[in-house]
This record gives structure tokens, C-alpha cells and sequence, in this order.
């Protein structure tokens, strides 16, 4: 009896570590089929109009919040969805860094990079400016500078974890943000005409202004192949800031996550795992030990995990706190918008 009292402490760990994995399968299983959906409409779209106008990543939030406005998911659910929202991102974050050269950067011209590298700086430090101005919370207004000035909703995905973000914040920030990132692509050919813009110089502003990649080609093919192949770069020059800006949010995040007030900070709470799991990928990408062969595959992986875990993210969004602060939200991201086009508008015409 004494015999299987003792192994049975033992006995249970295994069975624990099994019920909680199995706990968190319905969870999963809902997020990635939703992602699913959402994959499929961005297909559709695609078929339709050649390009993504509305990516996956939107169409999974979008698609979440419906969902949880018509359904609270019951408990039996939320481990999975709670998994897939903090952990799944956290692995997309990391991942990231396979993508990421550093020689890329070296070889993209010392001007030009310097260049984004200002109009980056400008629009984060203007862009929180203007959004705690308007009453945002330092969180949402960090995910709306990073989102306008980086690149849209990957960058709000991939900072998200480090600031300690809630849902609310991320699907507000990322839904008010993809309007006017469509909004971007549609109206933004206006402007050749207007300011009388060669092709590289709009290349350039479209590399500046528009958020996602799939959205710049969308922007930039009505004008030409050189304004392709320029905004394309200036683009993934623009995406490659990310870097620089999670490592430092990550230092500094002690100052305002509220957790991090509660606790004696260390390095590994002032850099997460997954910045570190980025930062080595990225070295290992540079050094050419990641070959170019598994990039493709990486990304994909990247998107798809990316893709579920804002499904989560959208499922576990409370609507009423979307109405709460839209107004706000879109003022900020649309002066922030306007003040991006401005100084990149500035910047082209130095770019002859």
C-alpha cells in the first residue's frame, strides 16, 4: 500500500504533462481552423484580383471576432486559444530571424538605409506621440507607432509578446490599422500624376508608406517594373528595422510591463527566449549556416503559425472594448499615416 502511495506522486507527473497537452488540442484545433478559413478567403482574393489586398492575417482576426461575438468559447477551449494567442506567436517571433541577413543590409547602400532608417525613428517617435496624446494607453500606442512606421501588422504580431499586449490592444491596433493599409494600396497610384513621380522615386514611396509587402507589389505593379523591384527592397530594408526595435523594446520593457514592476529583473526577463532564438537565426543566416534553401520554408511556417495565433487573438476579443476606443484608435493611425506619407514624400524628391 506504502509502495504505491510513493510511486504514485511520480505516476502522476507524466499523466499531468499528458492532460494538460490533451487540454490544449480543442483550443488549437479551433484557431487553425480558423486560420484555415481565412487562408482560403486570402486565396479567393487572390484569384480574384491577382493580389492580397487583405491578407490572412487580418481576415483571421477580423474572422475571430465575429466568431466571439456570437459565441464566448466555454472553458474547455481557452487553454488552447490562450496557447496559440502567447506561445505559437512567440515561436512565428523567433522564426522571423531565418529570414534576416545582415550582409542584406551592408549591401543595400549606406544613403538609403540610413535614409529609412531616419523616416523609421521620425514616424515611431511621432506616431506614439500623437496616439498618447490621444488618450491611448502606452501599449496600444506602441503597437500603432511600430505597426505605421515598420511594416503594418507583422510588426504589431512581433512586438506584441514583448510589451505584454492583450488582446484587445493587438485586434484593435492591427484592424484599424489594415483599413488604411488597403486604403494605402488603393489610393496611393494617385499620386504619380499629381506630384509628378518617376518611377523610382515611387518605388520609394511606396516602400515607405505601405505596410506589408504583398501590398507594395499590389501598389507598385500598375507603375512598372522599376517601381516594383525599387519599393520591393525599400520595402524589405524597411521590415529588416524590426529588428533593432524588438531588441530594444526588450531592454527597456521594465520600465512600463506591469509584470515586470512586480519582480527582480533579469536578463533573461529583459530579453525573451524567442529574441534571442531571432537574434541567433539571424547570425546563423548572416554566417550562411542557415542555407537559402530552408528560408521559403521557414517563411511559410512563420505565416501560417503567425495566421493561428491571431485567430486566437480575434477569439478572445471583446468587441465592446473595439467601440470603446475606435475613434481614437483611427485618429492615431491615420495622423500617424499622414505624417509617414509627408516625410517620405519629402525624402523622394532628395531621391532623384
Amino acid at each position: 500500500m506504502s509502495q504505491n502511495q510513493a510511486s504514485s506522486p511520480a505516476d502522476a507527473k507524466p499523466t499531468t504533462a499528458t492532460s494538460r497537452i490533451v487540454a490544449l488540442i480543442p483550443g488549437i484545433l479551433l484557431c487553425i481552423a480558423v486560420a484555415g478559413v481565412s487562408a482560403l478567403l486570402e486565396r479567393a482574393e487572390l484569384g480574384v484580383f491577382e493580389h492580397p489586398y487583405v491578407e490572412a492575417l487580418v481576415m483571421a482576426i477580423l474572422l475571430g471576432m465575429a466568431v466571439r461575438s456570437f459565441w464566448k468559447p466555454a472553458p474547455r477551449w481557452q487553454s488552447g486559444i490562450a496557447f496559440s494567442a502567447k506561445q505559437l506567436l512567440e515561436v512565428a517571433v523567433m522564426l522571423l530571424g531565418a529570414s534576416i541577413s545582415f550582409a542584406a543590409i551592408a549591401a543595400s547602400g549606406v544613403a538609403l538605409l540610413a535614409s529609412i532608417a531616419a523616416v523609421v525613428v521620425i514616424a515611431l517617435s511621432v506616431s506614439f506621440g500623437i496616439s498618447r496624446l490621444l488618450g491611448l494607453s502606452t501599449r496600444l500606442s506602441i503597437l500603432i507607432a511600430c505597426g505605421n512606421s515598420i511594416c503594418g501588422n507583422s510588426a504589431i504580431a512581433a512586438v506584441a509578446p514583448i510589451i505584454g499586449a492583450n488582446n484587445d490592444e493587438i485586434a484593435s491596433s492591427i484592424s484599424f490599422t489594415a483599413i488604411l493599409g488597403v486604403m494605402m494600396v488603393l489610393g496611393l497610384p494617385l499620386l504619380i500624376p499629381l506630384l509628378q513621380l518617376s518611377a523610382t522615386q515611387y518605388g520609394i514611396l511606396a516602400g515607405l508608406t505601405v505596410y506589408a509587402v504583398p501590398q507594395v507589389l499590389a501598389a507598385t505593379v500598375p507603375a512598372g517594373l522599376v517601381s516594383t523591384q525599387i519599393g520591393t527592397l525599400v520595402k524589405l530594408m524597411r521590415v529588416l528595422m524590426l529588428g533593432p526595435v524588438v531588441v530594444g523594446l526588450s531592454l527597456t520593457a521594465s520600465r512600463w510591463h506591469s509584470e515586470a514592476k512586480k519582480t527582480n529583473v533579469g536578463f533573461f526577463r529583459l530579453v525573451p527566449w524567442f529574441i534571442l532564438g531571432f537574434l541567433a537565426l539571424a547570425t546563423l543566416r548572416s554566417l550562411e549556416i542557415v542555407p537559402s534553401t530552408v528560408v521559403a520554408p521557414i517563411t511559410r511556417i512563420t505565416g501560417f503559425l503567425t495566421v493561428v495565433s491571431m485567430a486566437a487573438l480575434g477569439l478572445g476579443v471583446d468587441v465592446k472594448v473595439l467601440a470603446n476606443v475606435g475613434g481614437r484608435v483611427t485618429a492615431a493611425v491615420t495622423l500617424s499615416l499622414l505624417l509617414l506619407l509627408g516625410i517620405s514624400i519629402a525624402l523622394v524628391h532628395w531621391f532623384k
